[in-house]
């Protein structure tokens, strides 16, 4: 067991809220940090600019009472900063992020002595990355010889409209950052950088027609884990057909690459979110199982959920509960209590058996 009691919660956002939310229900207690007041919370919470490095280390050391853990639930480009400060205070450290050069450099912290003690470093601990390498990771493991792993995620609205045939439930700047960043994949292989949006293929779920291409940081620790144990390896995201084509447009043809706050902003006020999406999972491995050639399928819808009395999107339940299901599994001792704790280290098993993790199972619908 690891001494894992109170744990803060950084950015109390739609994901951050519900967070803390399955925190409170797994039997952790909870203080919550935003940038602005709320007092419309069942837990505490207080007000933190997450950007003062050092108003962020007095809340993990204590200000408001120990802290044996961080969630953080920011946009990418904010975590590094509560990364420092879990290494600086000894907290053990839990994020959402897709980002690839931040989880790098989550990764060296864990490697960094600190006065404060040793702690466990649990980053990209969402769908994708996250509850994607778990699924994908533990298939894997049911083959004695892996040819290829195929892993993708859709976040999707169930009513669609437009060309685009999508709603920003999730950060738009995380979105922008994973169509525009290079994708990292094994062929033949070996780990290579390819550009997103590269390859784009036909997907068929339970009779719904949906698109699939390459887009950034959905494979975590992955290509590194698997570099020469696997010919194949990549991360797509799902889409409504069409979706990809108008992005290249947006990006390429209108030249708005180098310009990802405004198209950002401007995607989010064109497709706002909405509260009746769904989530898609899918993963397909492919080797010798038992001495035969074989494939194994793992695919996944899950809907808004009521949780408390009140409704979040399936978006929103997905990624939380994931979170959550890696603080819990740390606090029993099932992960390792220092260090650098890869996605694809988790059992989903384990996962299932939490109390957030059997979420997904109660709610999950098989798609065939």
């Amino acid at each position: 067991m690891t001494d894992v009691r109170r744990v803060a919660v950084v950015g109390l956002g739609k994901v951050g809220e519900l967070v803390a939310v399955l925190l409170g229900r797994a039997g952790f207690t909870v203080v919550g940090y935003d940038a602005r007041t709320r007092s419309d919370l069942a837990f505490e919470a207080h007000a933190l600019e997450v950007t003062d490095a050092e108003a962020l280390r007095a809340a993990l050391s204590g200000a408001h009472g120990e802290v044996d853990a961080v969630v953080a639930c920011l946009p990418y480009d904010l975590n590094i900063v509560v990364a420092e400060a879990a290494h600086a205070t000894g907290t053990h450290y839990f994020d959402l992020t897709e980002d690839v050069p931040t989880t790098a450099r989550v990764m060296e912290l864990a490697t960094l002595p600190s006065d404060a003690g040793a702690a466990a470093f649990v980053p990209q601990c969402g769908l994708a990355p996250g509850l994607i390498g778990i699924v994908g990771s533990s298939l894997a493991a049911r083959f004695s010889e892996i040819r290829s792993i195929e892993l993708k995620v859709g976040a999707l609205p169930q009513n669609p409209t437009g060309l685009l045939g999508y709603a920003f439930n999730w950060s738009a700047e995380g979105v922008v950052n994973e169509y525009l960043n290079d994708c990292e994949v094994i062929r033949s292989g070996v780990r290579r950088m390819v550009p997103a949006m590269s390859e784009p293929e036909r997907v068929v779920l339970d009779g719904t027609e949906l698109e699939a291409d390459l887009t950034s940081g959905g494979l975590g620790t992955m290509c590194q884990t698997y570099e020469g144990r696997v010919r194949r390896l990549d991360y797509k995201t799902l889409r409504y057909p069409g979706h990809f084509a108008q992005m290249r447009f947006l990006f390429d043809e209108l030249g708005l690459r180098d310009r990802r706050a405004e198209v950002g902003a401007m995607l989010v006020d064109a497709k706002p979110p909405v509260n009746d999406d769904l989530v898609y999972l899918h993963a397909s491995v492919e080797g010798v199982m038992d001495g035969l050639p074989h494939r194994e399928n793992h695919v996944r819808r899950w809907l808004p959920l009521e949780i408390d009395g009140r409704v979040w999107r399936a978006i929103s339940w997905t990624t939380a509960a994931s979170a959550v299901a890696a603080v819990e599994l740390l606090a029993q001792g099932t992960l390792p209590a220092t260090g650098f704790v890869r996605q694809e280290d988790i059992s989903l098993a384990d996962l299932y058996a939490t109390t957030s993790g059997r979420l997904f199972v109660e709610e999950e619908e098989k798609v065939v």
